[in-house]
C-alpha cells in the first residue's frame, strides 16, 4: 500500500509529497515537530503532545496553522488513510514559505504543515527492551534551548551517528559539569544505589519529554521514589539500573555505558515494571 502524507491542505502520495525550496524549515530549520505512538488507531499522550507543540510554537512565535480540534481532525485522517493500527505519526509545522532573509517574514507566512504515519513493529521494540541496549557517552554541544521541539537536530544526529558506529543504540549527551543531560533522542534515567530513580530537572538544558513527564507521574503512584537531579555517567556505570524514555522507545532499558556492563547486564525490575504500567497507561488513554 502506498503511504499518504498531509501536506498542506491535501493528503497525497507519500513520494510525490513535497514543499517549496525556500520553505523556512528547509533553509533555517525554523519549525517545530512532534511524533506520537498510535495504539489501535489512537494518539498515545496526546494531551501532553498538544501542550509542547504549542509551546514550541509559541516559543518561536509562530501562529497556529489551525485550531487543535482541526489538527487532531487532520491527524486522525492521515492515520485512516494508512492504514495504520499500531505505529507512529510524526507532524511537523515551519513558519512557511518566504524570501531566504534571516528576519522573520512581515506579513508572516502561513505556516506549512506536514503529517506522516506509518506501522510500527512493537513486537520487535519489545523485543528490543528485554535484551536492553547500549549507551556512548557524548559533550552536550547542543544550543541553548532544547526545551523547544526544533527540527535544528544536526548536533543530535551527530550524536547518534558516533553512537551506531559505536555499536550503541543511543548517546548521552554530558555537560560541561560532567552531568548528563539526556540522550540524542530520549530522556535518561537511572535507578541508583539508594533505589531512587533519577532523571534530569526540565530547568537543564533539556526537552520536557512527554513520556517522561507521564512516566514520573507513574512511578511516584507505584511507590518508586523519584528525584529529579543530575548524574554523572560514572554515577550510571555504578547505577542499579538505567534505561531510556521518548514517545517511539517507551521504557527502554539500557545494559552498557561507553563499554561497562550496568548492574548483571540485564534489564532491572524497576524498568520493566515501569515499561509494563507506562504501555498500558498509554493504551488505555489513547484517543
Amino acid at each position: 500500500m502506498s503511504r499518504i502524507a498531509y501536506v498542506n491542505g491535501r493528503y497525497v502520495p507519500h513520494r510525490q509529497a513535497a514543499v517549496s525550496i525556500d520553505d523556512r524549515g528547509f533553509q533555517f530549520a525554523d519549525a517545530v515537530y512532534e511524533y506520537f505512538a498510535v495504539f489501535g488507531g489512537k494518539l498515545a499522550d496526546a494531551a501532553g503532545h498538544f501542550e509542547r507543540l504549542w509551546r514550541s510554537l509559541s516559543e518561536l512565535r509562530i501562529d497556529p496553522p489551525m485550531s487543535e480540534t482541526a489538527l487532531k481532525a487532520v491527524i486522525a485522517q492521515t492515520v485512516r488513510l494508512n492504514k495504520v493500527r499500531d505505529g507512529a505519526v510524526y507532524l511537523q509545522i515551519s513558519r512557511g514559505v518566504a524570501k531566504r532573509d534571516h528576519p522573520f517574514p512581515n506579513p508572516a507566512p502561513h505556516p506549512t504543515v506536514v503529517i506522516t504515519a506509518k506501522p510500527v513493529n512493537y513486537a520487535a521494540e519489545h523485543a528490543k527492551a528485554e535484551k536492553g541496549v547500549a549507551v556512548l557517552s557524548r559533550p552536550d554541544n547542543r544550543w541553548g534551548r532544547c526545551d523547544i521541539k526544533t527540527v535544528g537536530l544536526l548536533p543530535n544526529a551527530l550524536a547518534k551517528q558516533a553512537a551506531r558506529e559505536a555499536g550503541a543504540y543511543e548517546a548521552w549527551l554530558v555537560d560541561e559539569l560532567g552531568f548528563v543531560t539526556e540522550g540524542s533522542s530520549t530522556n535518561a534515567w537511572i535507578v541508583d544505589a539508594e533505589g531512587v530513580l533519577r532523571t534530569r530537572d526540565t530547568n537543564a538544558n533539556i526537552l520536557r519529554g512527554v513520556t517522561r513527564r507521564n512516566l514520573i507521574d507513574i512511578a511516584q503512584e507505584a511507590g518508586v521514589p523519584v528525584s529529579q537531579r543530575p548524574f554523572t555517567i560514572e554515577e550510571a556505570k555504578s547505577a542499579r539500573e538505567a534505561f531510556i524514555t521518548a514517545a517511539s522507545t517507551f521504557v527502554l532499558p539500557v545494559v552498557k555505558i561507553d563499554g561497562a556492563v550496568v548492574a548483571d547486564g540485564a534489564p532491572g525490575p524497576v524498568s520493566r515494571r515501569l515499561r509494563a504500567l507506562y504501555l498500558e497507561n498509554a493504551k488505555a488513554d489513547a484517543v
